[in-house]
């Protein structure tokens, strides 16, 4: 804190030495009284400088008011010296003070001081006019008159000004008293405090306030005309109205009549079914009744053009040539038999059949086997338009069905919005995603799709907001999931389900060549002169670089190399032929994703081979199991289910059951210790069909005999040792043919499913049907005089993602 009282020996004789308050964005007169709110620190020390002395302060403008720290340069060296009627410090540091302005004052120089400025002022004198003096009277006057017209125009000076100005024999007081009211620029008024003259000053102030009378007067005839502009269209609005409802007693033509007629010539040559034609005639006489801008008018001219949209009977001629269609769906996808066997069945019984009616099919597979795709096909091999919906996320049944019509803004629903664009009453509708519904509040979109997929009842469909019948028969609703677990039983029922269990590799191999390659040449700038791709390569990339049912990423990292090839191209100007092949994949997809699985090899004790199904098809399972001293303790691990845990427990308590058969000491369970696990412990897997690869798995470490490692076994076990039929044979046997491995054990039961399984996978395996385990371990153990055999050298890359294993 500085003191106060060291400053006292700078005031030397003849100098009148004053704090300076620099101001911002106003400009203090002199017999002007102004609050003012000072926050900077050496303001605020000027302040207190002045109450310790004899409260006398020199207020000037800065220049610039978003300087925060202004130097001598940036303050105007005119200003006004006052005086401080009231301090007051505010709770959050700030000052108020009330200062009056009581003469003019220039800054001579500047004090050296780092606490605030101090400045050597001389007093500016006035120049003594004379009351006589005519020119200064008329110009009095003309000051007087003038401010008097401002007040009255503005309407921002106090009324009791204009009486203590008339009182007023001081014209430099006068002046000061009239610029300070004036809303006039911070130079402009500056100008005005520099002036010494009074007769000088007045001039200025006279012209100012002329120029600000004369805008304010402009404000108030652009004020006066938009005024009038309103009031003119409020009164046009209203003659309009009289006038139409003149022409309406008179019988004379308007636009409305126009629309009316229009409408009504629509009405005729649309073909609507008989309730939608009464319904439209009922509105459009209530429309005729409306005043035509009413809020009211405006929906039922909407209902009404919803209804003359729609394709009441407007249809497309299906294509009745199978040969012509079964040529198209075949362009289109590789493979889905089952599907294309379907729309040709169902193309001809509409050729057949005199009473057409739609069909509802539900395509049930993994992402990327071609679900959406094989709908547009159909829709090309039909020869119908073809619209999709996508229900993921879909939780306001309203979407459905519509809104009613009482609400605004109220629209019909999606199947009818649908309809409406497609222009035809038999398209082929695909509802993408049904496995995906939500509900909340607002209703369950899932109980409003019944109606649309029921055979029996969507000839009735009824929207919300067309309020009438509307039939959904002719149309071929397909509709596409990726599980049936999470679809209503009751909307499963109405459709019929076509499960696409996924590609196998072949099939890839060929959907790679004969689609993929091209299409991703085509999109990438490329031609079969610029780049080929071996089988091997394609190979590679499916089991290395891809793991899925279907064939989205394998696209994916084909248009990964194109585009190395093509920026390869442009950059190096290279016209050469670039031909990829199994060993050159890694080059432009850098190292393998996922390992390529395939069997160890080598015989081994309580180590063997199961069989998985996952989404993205089948996988091999490699089984271990250890005994060790303890005390009868059965550890799983590998992050398994509780089905899968069961069967463990299963299959340990069938071999104690057989423990005299097998050899085995009748109470060794009590002194050993089994540890089961299943590797790649970061998969979740489940299931019951490891069921026989757990219980052969302990039966080989507790007899410390080998187990075949060319041979993988699929199959339920119960306490009785029965092996009971599983599912997902077509995918877990592509996995053991994928993985080298030659026999592969099956239940009985399942030898019905060997009619799915290709013909090249067949031919290079050994399927082995059995009933029980004992006819299991009989096949999978080593016998005792057969040789060991000795792993291959094979490449793999460790990868994968979180995929559940269903064992």
């Amino acid at each position: 804190m500085f003191d106060f009282n060291k400053k006292e020996e700078e005031i030397k004789h003849g100098k009148l030495l004053i704090p300076l308050l620099p101001l911002r964005d106003v400009v203090v007169f002199p017999h002007m009284i102004v609050p003012l709110f000072v926050g900077r620190e050496k303001s605020i020390n000027a302040l207190e400088y002045a109450m310790q002395h004899d409260k006398e302060i020199f207020l000037a403008a800065q220049r610039s008011a978003e300087i925060d720290e202004p130097t001598e340069d940036d303050v105007y060296a005119v200003g006004t010296i006052g005086n401080i009627i009231q301090l007051l410090r505010l709770p959050d540091g700030t000052v108020k003070a009330l200062v009056e302005g009581r003469r003019r004052g220039v800054v001579k120089d500047y004090m050296p001081n780092e606490d605030f400025f101090l400045v050597d002022v001389d007093e500016l004198k006035g120049s003594h006019a004379s009351q006589s003096d005519t020119k200064l009277e008329a110009l009095i006057r003309n000051v007087v008159e003038a401010f008097k017209k401002y007040a009255k125009i503005s309407r921002k000076v106090p009324s009791e000004l204009m009486g203590s100005m008339s009182s007023t024999d001081d014209p430099s007081k006068l002046a000061d008293t009239v610029v300070a009211h004036l809303y006039v620029k911070l130079d402009e008024r500056q100008k005005v405090l520099e002036t010494n003259d009074v007769v000088e000053r007045l001039e200025k102030i006279y012209a100012l306030m002329m120029a600000e009378i004369e805008i304010l007067e402009v404000e108030g005839r652009i004020r006066k005309r938009v005024k009038s502009q309103m009031e003119k269209t409020q009164k046009d609005y209203y003659l309009n109205e009289q006038m139409r409802a003149i022409q309406k007693e008179m019988g004379e033509d308007d636009s409305f009549k126009a629309e009316m007629r229009e409408l009504e010539k629509k009405l005729k040559e649309k073909k609507l079914t008989e309730e939608a034609y009464e319904k439209v005639k009922q509105e459009m006489k209530k429309l005729k009744m409306m005043a035509p801008m009413s809020a009211e008018a405006t929906v039922v001219r909407n209902y009404v053009d919803w209804i003359l949209a729609l394709p009441w009977y407007e249809k497309t001629e299906d294509r009745t040539g199978l040969k012509e269609s079964e040529a198209i769906l075949e362009e289109d996808h590789y493979g889905l038999k089952e599907v294309k066997e379907r729309i040709l069945e169902y193309l001809a019984v509409q050729t057949l059949s005199k009473k057409k009616k739609g069909s509802i099919l539900c395509l049930v597979g993994p992402p990327g086997v071609g679900k959406t795709s094989i709908a547009k096909s159909i829709a090309r091999a039909t020869n119908r338009k073809f619209i999709r919906l996508s229900l993921g996320g879909l939780r306001d049944e309203a979407e459905i069905r519509g809104h009613r019509r009482t609400y605004i803004g109220a629209m019909p629903g999606k199947i009818i919005q649908l309809l409406k664009k497609a222009g035809s009453s038999n398209p082929v509708f695909c509802l993408d995603e049904i496995d995906k519904l939500s509900s909340d509040f607002r209703g369950d979109p899932a109980s409003a799709l019944l109606e649309v997929l029921d055979p029996e009842q969507n000839v009735a469909f009824n929207d919300n907001y067309l309020e009438v019948d509307y039939d959904l028969s002719d149309i071929m609703f397909i509709t596409t999931a990726n599980v049936l677990q999470t679809i209503p039983a009751a909307l499963q029922d109405r459709t019929e389900v076509i499960r696409i269990a996924g590609y196998t590799e072949p099939e890839k191999l060929n959907i790679a060549g004969k689609y993929l390659v091209s299409k991703e040449l085509e999109t990438n700038g490329l031609t079969e002169k610029n780049i080929t791709f071996s089988n091997g390569a394609l190979l590679t990339i499916i089991r290395k670089y891809t793991r899925e049912a279907g064939v989205r990423n394998l696209e994916r990292e084909i248009a990964s190399v194109c585009r190395k090839v093509a920026r390869r191209i442009v950059t190096n100007g290279s016209t050469r032929k670039i031909k990829v092949g199994a060993k050159s994949v890694g080059k432009y997809l850098g190292i393998p994703k996922y390992r390529f699985g395939e069997i160890e090899g080598l015989d081994r004790i309580g180590l063997t081979v199961g069989l998985a199904w996952t989404e993205v098809g089948g996988e091999l399972l490699t089984i271990e199991s250890s005994v060790m001293q303890g005390t009868g303790k059965l550890t799983l691990t590998g992050k398994l289910g509780d089905v899968m845990q069961e069967s463990a427990q299963a299959a340990l308590t069938y071999v104690r059951s057989r423990a005299e058969v097998l050899g085995l000491a009748e109470n060794f369970y009590k002194e050993l210790d089994i540890h089961v696990h299943v590797p790649e412990g970061a998969i979740p897997k489940d299931g019951p069909s490891a069921g026989i690869a757990m219980a052969t798995s302990i039966a080989s470490a507790l007899l410390k005999k080998k187990v075949r490692s060319d041979l993988a076994m699929t199959g339920e076990i119960t306490l009785r040792g029965r092996v009971l039929p599983i599912g997902g044979l077509k995918e877990k046997l592509l996995a053991a043919h994928r993985g080298r491995i030659k026999t592969v054990i099956i239940p009985i039961e399942n030898e019905k499913d060997l009619a799915d399984i290709p013909a090249n996978v067949l031919r290079e395996l050994e399927i082995v049907f059995v009933e029980n385990v004992d006819d299991v371990l009989q096949r999978a153990f080593v016998p005792e005089d057969k040789p060991e055999t000795y792993p291959r050298q094979t490449k793999s890359a460790e990868g994968g993602g979180e995929v559940q294993i269903h064992a």
